[in-house]
């Protein structure tokens, strides 16, 4: 199989995932009584926020390496 095909995938799955632990742990946090697991359950999400919107730019450079180039090496743009 192709490794550009299952880099994508690979991605999705992660993100997914990603998504579905800052889920739990924000209803983890709401569920809590316990004032100091509020705070770490709030912190760790937060992190993995930061960790998904960084990974998220990443892919945008990577797609953006990627465009064909217009005229006078100018970037033309997605077709």
């Amino acid at each position: 199989m192709d490794v550009n095909v299952q880099r994508p995938k690979r991605r999705d799955n992660v993100l997914s995932t990603l998504n579905m632990t800052i889920e739990v742990l924000n209803l983890a946090k709401e569920a809590s009584s316990i004032t100091p697991a509020k705070a770490a359950f709030g912190s760790v999400s937060a992190i993995l926020v930061m960790i998904r919107v960084r990974s998220f730019l990443f892919y945008l450079d990577e797609f953006q390496a990627h465009m064909s180039v217009g005229l006078n090496g100018q970037p033309s743009g997605l077709r």
